[in-house]
Formats: C-alpha cells, sequence, structure tokens
C-alpha cells in the first residue's frame, strides 16, 4: 500500500542558492510525523515547496505525490484542489494568516465554498459547528467578530477551523503553538490528537519544541541545513539518538526530575545556504568530527531496524547512557 504523501529527492534553490538538498520523506495515512531542527533548517520550505507556494523565483525539483498523484509543477487547477482540500496547512503566526478586514465567519464560509460548494445559510451555520469542533466559546457570536477582537488560542483555533473546512486528508501544522502560554498550547495540541481520532487524518507537526513532539506524534524526522539528517520512532528517538545533531537538541533539554546540570549548548549554528561545509554540513559543530567527515554529505543510512541517520559515525546506545529508558 502506497504512502499518502510521497517526498523525493525534493529541492529548492533562491537567486541558485540551495535551501533544500534532496528531502525524502513519505506520510501514511493517519500517520503523525514531525519535523524538527533549528530555525533555518528547511521545515517549511520544505512543505512550502512541496504545495507550490514558494514564490516564482524559487527553483523547486524532485517529486511530490498525493496518493500515487504527482503534484509538483502541476496545474493551478489539480493544486487548487490539493490545497486546502485534500492538503490543508496552518501556518505559524494565526494574526498575519487571517484578513484582518474580514470577519471571522465569512473567512471560514469561503473555505466552504471553494472546498465543498456550500454557501448561504448552509455553509454558515456548518461555519458555527467548525467552531463548536474547535473549542472556540459562544462559537455563534463569534463569526461576526473581526481577528483583532479574539486572543492568540482562538485565532490558532480559527485557523484549525478554517483547515478542517475542506475536510483533508493531511494537516501541516506549521509551528501551530509557538505564540500561546502553556495552557492554550496544551488544548491545542489535545483537539489536534482528537481530531486525528475522530477523522483519521494524518498530521505533519512542523517544530523546534521536542516536548511538544514526544507528545504528539509516532514518528520524527530531524532536519538539518536543507536535509533529513536523522528518521526514526519518536521514541526511538528519544531513547537513543544517532546523529549527534539529534543527540545535540536532546541535550539541550533541561531534566524535569533528578540532580540539576548546566544544559549542553550546541556550539556554533546552522551554516548559511551560500556558506555550506564541505562534506557533512553539521561537520564544523560535531563533537565527533573527524577527517572523513569533510569529504561529502553523507547519506542516509540504516542504524538499526526503522531508524536511519545520515552520519558516517552514529552514535550506538551504549555511547548514550543517559539517553537509554531504565
Amino acid at each position: 500500500m502506497h504512502p499518502l504523501v510521497e517526498i523525493r529527492g525534493l529541492t529548492a534553490a533562491f537567486d541558485g542558492i540551495p535551501a533544500l538538498r534532496g528531502v525524502d520523506l513519505a506520510i501514511g495515512r493517519g500517520e503523525a510525523v514531525a519535523l524538527v531542527g533549528e530555525s533555518g533548517c528547511g521545515k517549511s520550505v520544505t512543505w512550502l515547496a512541496a504545495l507550490g507556494l514558494l514564490p516564482g523565483k524559487a527553483k523547486v525539483g524532485g517529486s511530490v505525490r498525493l496518493d500515487g498523484q504527482e503534484i509538483l509543477h502541476a496545474a493551478p487547477s489539480v493544486l487548487d484542489e490539493v490545497r486546502g482540500g485534500r492538503v490543508a496547512m496552518i501556518f505559524q503566526d494565526p494574526a498575519s494568516s487571517l484578513n484582518p478586514v474580514h470577519r471571522i465567519g465569512r473567512q471560514i464560509t469561503e473555505a466552504l465554498r471553494l472546498h465543498r460548494g456550500m454557501a448561504g445559510n448552509a455553509a454558515r451555520e456548518e461555519a458555527r459547528r467548525l467552531l463548536d469542533r474547535v473549542g472556540m466559546p459562544d462559537a455563534r457570536r463569534r463569526l461576526d467578530a473581526y481577528p483583532h477582537e479574539l486572543s492568540g488560542g482562538q485565532n490558532q483555533r480559527v485557523m484549525i477551523a478554517m483547515a478542517l473546512a475542506g475536510q483533508p486528508e493531511l494537516l501541516v501544522a506549521d509551528e501551530p503553538t509557538t505564540a500561546l502560554d502553556v495552557t492554550i498550547q496544551a488544548q491545542i495540541l489535545e483537539l489536534l490528537a482528537e481530531i486525528r481520532r475522530d477523522t483519521g487524518m494524518a498530521l505533519v507537526l512542523i517544530s523546534h519544541d521536542l516536548g511538544v513532539v514526544a507528545e504528539t506524534c509516532e514518528r520524527v524526522c530531524v532536519m538539518y541545513a536543507g536535509r533529513i539528517v536523522e528518521e526514526t520512532a519518536a521514541a526511538d528517538l528519544f531513547a537513543a539518538p544517532a546523529h549527534p545533531y539529534a543527540a545535540g537538541l536532546l541535550a539541550a533539554l533541561p531534566p524535569i526530575d533528578g540532580p540539576r546540570r548546566p544544559l549542553a549548548a550546541i556550539p556554533g549554528g546552522v551554516p548559511e545556504p551560500w556558506a555550506m561545509p564541505p562534506g557533512c554540513p553539521f561537520a564544523p559543530r560535531c563533537p565527533r568530527h573527524v577527517a572523513a567527515c569533510d569529504a561529502a554529505p553523507p547519506a542516509l543510512m540504516t542504524v538499526a531496524p526503522g531508524h536511519r541517520a545520515a552520519c558516517i559515525r552514529p552514535i550506538e546506545p551504549a555511547h548514550n547512557p543517559e539517553l537509554i529508558p531504565a
């Protein structure tokens, strides 16, 4: 059975400078997958490129198949059916994604008209039902509110309602809880999990918050410098990461219990696309760096069943005793 979405060799370049360097990713039906990594690693650009949302000057290559059908560089009429219909995306800042001069109800009913052919009272009633579904208090009255009259958490619920309007098979959530306090963040994550259980929808969560990923997703893909450098089940990543970059991200998390210890920050920063080091892009920051790391970018290799890492010296579980569960 083929995956719902299959991305192969996805590349993107701006003014000749690569931003994505060959992303391979498959999403199964009903699956929850996380894309994690520091800012600038290509997490959001991957899905903007896959859905044809990058500006015209971007040069995009590779293959993106939705249910076996190629959609990369597809005709606008095909993409109009895919975007918001079969694949919906929630962007990072809901306030900037909503039109400030239109009421919430109009924006949701527009999505219903485009993707489900609904209009009039039927569309308005469905918009109210969607707001109820995402936990909006006093949903009927909120239909006549403007975005600036709502809180950040309420606007995020509106964005989720608009995404659900097309009854998508896949929801891509780009940092959906970044601007929210922890209480609202937990409510939004529980809402997404509940919607998945009820509808069978697949979820891609783009995040740099590993705590959010741990409680939401079954599989994790770690991105660095425009490539996926580690891919495995979430439990396996947190137990024993194989790539030094993933291990560094986990080491930077404060422990919930046990003795206090200084956080181990990864030195340096993500290399700029126009100043990529030779060989492995993480090599200048890597504690396991050897001369061979500078020869060529390492390919994703299987290090354990269902666990792949792009590293010529992957970390073995025995070398990560503090990360192995008792």
